[in-house]
């Protein structure tokens, strides 16, 4: 697969280096607007072929596949263009910045017959695919009670760096900047965590969003640091078990933890991933009545950016799919209604009848 990388910021390092592990790949060109970032991003992994444009990329046009690293706001019209050119996208979550820019993205990709995969990169977590699967063989019985979180210090550690003096940082505190806040950026990660995990859908969502004060009016330079923070979001699921859902960048001595834990009526799971690994644990038999909880040995699963080059090779579609990503955006736009609205969302049943926001996203069938 010769591949193109579109944006080469701090994730774009990250995987090239998981594509350039696997047989067959090859980055052949990579774009930027940003001349010495690009430079020493081109430099770093020894890639030939620099754009400043992706419509110069495009008209070269050697290359089987692009990565859309771009931020939020850039994956929409640059994912169509590289569609319309017959091009496989792998492009970062979240798909787009909204539910009814997601499902043209979907369409067109659909239409096109191209790959289309979203990096959800918490679908590499093997205690995640042998949980789903262990839900799926009925090993716990029907789903009760599904609680998750994605707990990170992103604003009150310097791990990442410090957007406090950082501008590069900003936009993801910004909605005039094209970020959705922590709603957007990790909530899109714990939906699918919870959703995937528990092997349901999600079709009922209350949510609740908060932005705390974080410089002196608000405001850093031209960004103006409005996006959320934080959310809960208690949801109903397809089977009728009952969610707890939430995130925070605020999570003080958490620098970045997805736990997940599944209960039903034979036994029980939790799925904790941070950055020195995961694990996952169970309760079952004999065990339920001491609550007694034992670790389950998980052999690794093949990572997103493998699948997504075995599909290119195949021809056969892989998850997630830009599908799969259009229908957790829609839980996302309407968890932002619920909270301006204080009320519950039905996903299944959003209508003409509904508010403008809603009128935009039309009725939602989730596949996990």
């Amino acid at each position: 697969m010769r591949l193109l990388v579109l944006g080469t910021g701090t994730m774009a390092k990250n995987q090239v280096t998981n594509f350039l592990a696997i047989k067959g790949v090859k980055v052949v060109g990579a774009v930027d607007t940003d001349p010495a970032r690009l430079a020493e991003f081109a430099d770093h992994f020894d890639i030939e072929k620099r754009f400043h444009t992706l419509e110069e990329a495009i008209a070269w046009g050697e290359f089987d596949a692009a990565t859309n690293v771009t931020p939020d706001r850039i994956h929409h019209a640059t994912s169509l263009a590289l569609i319309s050119a017959g091009k496989h996208v792998f492009c970062e979550k979240p798909l787009a910045e909204n539910y009814a820019e997601a499902l043209e993205m979907t369409e067109a990709a659909e239409a096109a017959g191209v790959i289309n995969m979203v990096n959800l990169t918490y679908r590499n977590v093997a205690p995640l695919q042998r949980a789903r699967e262990m839900v799926l063989a009925g090993e716990l019985g029907t789903v009760r009670h599904v609680e998750a979180s994605y707990l990170q210090s992103w604003l009150v550690s310097r791990a990442w760096g410090d957007w406090r003096t950082e501008s590069r940082w900003l936009w993801r505190l910004s909605t005039g900047h094209g970020s959705n806040g922590v709603l957007g950026d990790v909530g899109i990660h714990i939906l699918d965590f919870a959703a995937y995990g528990a092997a349901t859908d999600i079709d009922h969502v209350f949510a609740r969003l908060k932005t705390f004060n974080k410089a002196p009016g608000g405001q850093i330079g031209e960004y103006l640091l409005d996006a959320n923070d934080s959310f809960t979001m208690s949801v109903d699921f397809a089977n009728g078990a009952l969610g707890v859902i939430h995130a925070t960048r605020w999570a003080t001595g958490h620098l970045n933890e997805l736990k997940l834990r599944i209960y039903g009526e034979k036994g029980s799971l939790e799925v904790i991933h941070r950055l020195d690994g995961s694990e996952l644990r169970g309760c079952f038999g004999e065990d339920i009545e001491t609550a007694t909880w034992r670790d389950i040995n998980v052999p690794a699963v093949p990572t997103n950016y493998q699948r997504f080059a075995e599909a290119v090779r195949t021809g056969k579609q892989d998850d997630p799919t830009f599908r799969h990503a259009a229908n957790l955006q829609k839980v996302i736009d309407l968890a932002i209604v619920s909270e301006k609205e204080r009320r519950e969302l039905n996903l299944l049943e959003a209508s003409e009848q509904d508010s403008p926001a809603e009128k935009r996203i039309p009725p939602l069938t989730v596949v996990v």
